[in-house]
């Protein structure tokens, strides 16, 4: 009768092994066990660290709020209505639809209270009318992040989220939001268009 067999040696070529002549490619019974190269690891990792950097560039944009759409980008009772509106009950939260800095956040006279948020391409996106702010002057928000929630203060007829774009800065024209959040992939689904 035979004894246990010593374990063979595996060599860097194995598909069993790492690398070493000790067996350290074999379970405690023997069993090779499946091991990759350091070298196939190291591209592995490699592969992993640019689909990561892929996804990363890959932004992904918001709504800002889920409600009944309920006044356009218009004329509207004689005078230019500079935003979206979308009714929301008191409370619903607000997101932000990209990243950005919040260049101010707090009361303001007919918008209540109002957070202009400027995004890296230099659009500043504005929200009016929330029961609570919840962000500071000098933040900076990632897309999807709760900024606010939706109340009805300033001149305001009901609770609602006033939305507006402006292009390039806060003295940029200012453009139809439901246009900009199109471009931008967002699903605007009983949102109309100002054409």
């Amino acid at each position: 009768m035979s004894g246990p067999t010593a374990p063979t040696a595996v060599s860097a070529d194995s598909p069993y092994g790492i690398g070493s002549d000790t067996g350290a490619g074999l379970d405690l019974d023997g069993t090779p066990r499946q091991a990759i190269s350091e070298a196939e690891a190291a591209a592995r990792l490699g592969e992993l660290a640019a689909s990561r950097a892929a996804r990363a560039a890959i932004v992904e944009y918001f709504l800002p709020v889920s409600g009944r759409f309920t006044s356009c980008f218009c004329m509207r009772w004689g005078t230019m209505h500079w935003g979206i509106d979308i009714a929301a009950p008191t409370g619903t939260p607000i997101v932000a639809p990209d990243a950005g800095v919040v260049l101010e956040a707090g009361p303001a006279s007919g918008y209540g209270n109002v957070i202009y948020l400027q995004h890296e391409n230099g659009d500043v996106t504005v929200y009016g009318h929330m029961s609570d702010v919840m962000v500071d002057a000098g933040q900076i928000v990632e897309g999807g992040e709760v900024i606010a929630e939706v109340g009805s203060t300033g001149f305001s007829t009901g609770p609602h989220l006033h939305f507006e774009v402006h292009i390039g800065g806060l003295d940029g024209e200012r453009i139809d939001p439901v246009e900009w959040l199109l471009e931008r992939g967002i699903d605007v689904a009983g949102l109309p268009t100002s054409d």
